[in-house]
């Protein structure tokens, strides 16, 4: 009994932390530049924890698991997360939070094209199209002039990052790696973060890596609260709900980040938007429902 209220806690917790997430990266990238405000903060919150888990008694992986890790981490973390901070340079955080729920989409097409994964059925081509239509809806009244604008590289720089959220999820589904995913996931954090600082320093964005105090607070929350206590919340709901109950802060987050956007940073609150992303939500359980055969989640992502 103690151990579900503590994963009714847990889950909470991300449905609100994870909802936060893309109202910080705004405002830390309003100010920061995109890989080294990303990159910091996963090699500060990646070796922290880790060495809580090694004082815990938790083992390091094999020798043959680190190429296994270091791709999902560079998958999840050095391509998804980043691009979302790219993409937030242009996108509303709302807008990003809403457009970030279309990752079912990218993991069910990208494991259905797989020998031994799953075929698409009906349920999830409606759900498919129902989120396409989500997102025109959204940008109904951008249609007209997206080329050329700052918006479509927001969108496509979020787009891709799904993709890489997705191929990190498949490929840590179908290789199995003998270790704790806590562990794992520090060492992910150290391994991508250590990349994405490495490019920024090669682009020259060392300069322009100066605080202030929002982009300072803003870089805090993530690296302590987002990243360790998040994700630290997300693996022990996992271990102790239904994947099925877990998975439902994807449906809270941009609920939440839509709400903060508007509130926080005055970002535009329409009636396009909050249709689309009723359609969205609804187009995400349509495609879950229509795969609910899978054993593990789908939703494994670094914010």
């Amino acid at each position: 009994m103690e151990k579900n209220f503590k994963a009714y806690i847990a889950w909470i917790t991300i449905c609100i932390l994870w909802g936060t997430t893309y109202l910080a990266i705004k405002v830390g990238v309003n100010n920061l530049p995109p890989f080294l405000f990303a990159g910091f903060r996963w090699i500060i919150a990646g070796p922290i924890f880790l060495g809580i888990l090694l004082l815990k008694g938790y083992k390091l992986p094999d020798k043959k698991d680190y190429k296994h890790i270091a791709i999902v981490g560079i998958a999840l973390i050095g391509w998804g997360n980043v691009l979302v901070v790219i993409a937030e340079q242009w996108l509303p955080s709302g807008i990003a939070a809403i457009l970030a729920t279309t990752l079912p989409f990218w993991i069910v097409g990208g494991e259905s094209i797989l020998p031994q994964g799953p075929k698409l059925n009906i349920l999830i081509f409606s759900g498919l199209f129902l989120g396409l239509c989500g997102v025109v809806i959204i940008f109904w009244n951008d249609l007209g002039n997206l080329i050329g604008n700052n918006l479509l590289f927001g969108i496509i720089a979020l787009l891709l990052a799904e993709i890489g959220w997705a191929f990190g999820t498949i490929y840590s589904k179908y290789k199995t790696i003998n270790s704790s995913p806590l562990v794992s996931a520090s060492l992910q954090m150290i391994i991508a973060g250590s990349l994405q600082v490495i490019i920024g320093l090669s682009l020259g964005e060392l300069p322009r890596f100066i605080f202030n105090q929002n982009s300072l607070l803003a870089f805090g929350y993530l690296t302590f609260f987002a990243s360790i206590i998040g994700f630290g919340s997300y693996v022990y709901a996992i271990k102790h709900l239904p994947l099925t109950l877990v998975s439902t802060y994807t449906y809270i987050n941009p609920i939440i980040a839509l709400f903060l956007g508007w509130l926080i940073l005055n970002e535009e609150l329409n009636i396009n938007t909050i249709i689309g992303a009723v359609i969205i939500i609804i187009a995400v359980a349509l495609v879950k429902r229509g795969n609910k055969s899978k054993k593990k989640g789908l939703e494994k992502k670094f914010i």
